[in-house]
């Protein structure tokens, strides 16, 4: 990562004092103090922590040095702090006493060293007022029973880039303040029900990046209060009904990057839900055969799947949606009546899929939208009316489709037009069809060319000629749908019932206007 834009956004506050005079008097050497009660310590050639820290101190941050060990009484000369950050050292070793006497400890960070393989049992049993505990991208590959038993007031704990294989039951049992809790990008392959027990009152709960592939429900026992449930990025395949029975308050549910080929809002066993977020992206979905009880989904991310066809009535009940991803799909038609309850729509995210045609009134009713990517599909051509629905500003994509720039491209090429601060990359909107127009940009079409070929005995509508004679010479304008070759044939019947004709052949000319000059003989 993105760990150095982590690093200078989580040292903004100090480095801004920058242009300030630096306490020099009371700073221990290779540090920088940019007040009183914070100091900085960063210097590859650092071996070991400083002795002389003012006891004023309470925010006690080391970053990229070379301590590999914490001893026993390595920090029993700063007992005030409250914030302590070890990121991105070369720590290997931490002894079961480093932190004892810091007891009004309340965030403790140690992360990013990459020889830290093991925590000793009792190293945070001093810590009873922390409420943030973070322990990521070290190399811990085992957490031991009860290591954070004592930390009862503890609200974050993040484990997150660890190589974690198991977690010990009843490992979060005094954890009753727990908020946050981030096992993200380890290996955890099945977690136990008693592994959670105790957790009343958590509501955060990230779980991505593991190799976790079953799920039960008695893995949320006692998580009622949960609000928010990560899975990205493991391996699950299905979920039972009502796995997330317990879980009356969850409102973001994320399963993104896992193998499930179908969901169902049965997972929820009840009525309705206060969910506001589902992220379903990167897995394998191939149906979606209900979502009737997520009356107050707000987001909705079903890009990345195989969905080619979804029932019309899938969004009746899910009125307040406002962001709906189906991108990256393989959908060739959509019900035209697919969104008719989505009045309070803001996105709908459509590129990437193989739509074909659309209807008419599909987007009729989405007043409130901001934001339509069509792009990267089959489309040749859209509907009359099409996207007039639209009475805010709103972001349109129709770039990557084969557009068809004939008669019935009109509608799209006014619109287009009229519209183009609209239309995001309008210089990609290119016609494909017919040849002389490929890869020309539709707006550089000029209406007179929009025109369609003339079938083999066709008739064509010239209701709207016109004759103008000048001495002996007759013109004939008249505005056909018709694309040369064309040839136009004109009779003359004389008062002796003769019949003359007179042929004109426009083999070049593409254009929907017609004149003919016929010399009256």
């Amino acid at each position: 990562m993105d760990n150095k834009l982590c690093l200078l956004l989580f040292l903004a506050p100090l480095l801004c004092h920058r242009g300030q005079t630096q306490l020099q008097t009371s700073c221990p050497h290779k540090c920088q103090c940019f007040t009183s009660v914070q100091i900085l310590c960063s210097d590859v050639r650092m071996s070991a922590l400083p002795r002389n820290t003012s006891r004023q101190v309470k925010d006690f941050i080391v970053i990229e040095s070379d301590i590999s060990y914490l001893f026993s009484r390595t920090l029993e000369d700063s007992p005030q702090l409250t914030k302590l950050v070890f990121l991105s050292n070369a720590l290997q070793s931490i002894h079961t006493q480093a932190f004892e006497h810091l007891t009004e400890l309340q965030e403790l960070e140690i992360s990013g060293n990459p020889l830290l393989k093991h925590l000793y049992l009792g190293t945070f049993s001093k810590q009873r007022n922390l409420t943030k505990l973070m322990l990521n991208f070290n190399r811990f590959e085992t957490v031991l029973p009860g290591m954070f038993d004592s930390l009862k007031q503890l609200e974050t704990l993040q484990m997150k880039g660890n190589v974690i294989s198991d977690l010990p039951a009843f490992l979060f049992l005094n954890l009753h303040n727990l908020r946050v809790l981030d096992l993200s990008q380890n290996m955890l392959e099945d977690v136990k029900r008693e592994t959670f027990s105790g957790l009343s009152r958590l509501e955060i709960l990230r779980m991505n990046s593991n190799l976790i592939s079953n799920l039960t429900s008695d893995m949320f026992h006692n998580m009622s209060q949960l609000t928010e449930l990560h899975f990205e990025d493991n391996t699950i395949s299905e979920l039972a009904d009502n796995i997330f029975f317990v879980l009356t308050k969850l409102k973001v549910l994320n399963l993104r990057g896992n193998r499930l080929t179908v969901f169902s809002d049965k997972v929820f066993g009840f009525e309705e839900t206060d969910l506001k977020e589902l992220n379903l992206k990167g897995n394998r979905l191939t149906e979606l055969s209900s979502l009737s009880s997520l009356t107050s989904l707000s987001d909705l991310f079903l890009s990345s799947n195989q969905l080619s066809e979804l029932p019309e009535d899938i969004f009746r009940n899910v009125t307040a949606l406002e962001n709906l991803d189906l991108s990256e799909n393989q959908l060739t038609v959509l019900p035209e009546m697919i969104f008719h309850d989505l009045c309070g729509i803001k996105s709908i995210h459509l590129h990437k899929n193989h739509l074909s045609k659309v209807g008419s009134k599909l987007f009729q009713d989405q007043y409130l939208l901001q934001q339509l990517y069509l792009s990267d599909n089959q489309l040749e051509t859209l509907p009359e009316g099409f996207l007039d629905a639209f009475v805010i500003q709103h972001t349109v994509r129709l770039h990557g489709n084969p557009w068809k720039c004939d008669c019935h491209m009109a509608y799209l090429h006014d619109w287009v037009l009229t519209n183009s601060r609209n239309v995001e990359m309008l210089d990609r909107v290119l016609c494909v069809s017919p040849v002389h127009l490929s890869r020309r940009a539709v707006v550089s079409v000029h209406e007179d060319q929009l025109v369609c070929p003339v079938s083999e005995g066709a008739t064509a509508d010239l209701r709207g000629c016109s004759l103008q004679a000048a001495g002996d010479t007759v013109t004939v304008s008249c505005k056909v749908d018709g694309c040369s070759p064309v040839t136009v044939k004109v009779k003359f019947q004389g008062g002796d019932g003769s019949v003359k004709e007179h042929i004109l052949k426009n083999e070049h000319q593409c254009s929907n206007e017609a004149t003919i000059e016929i010399p009256i003989q």
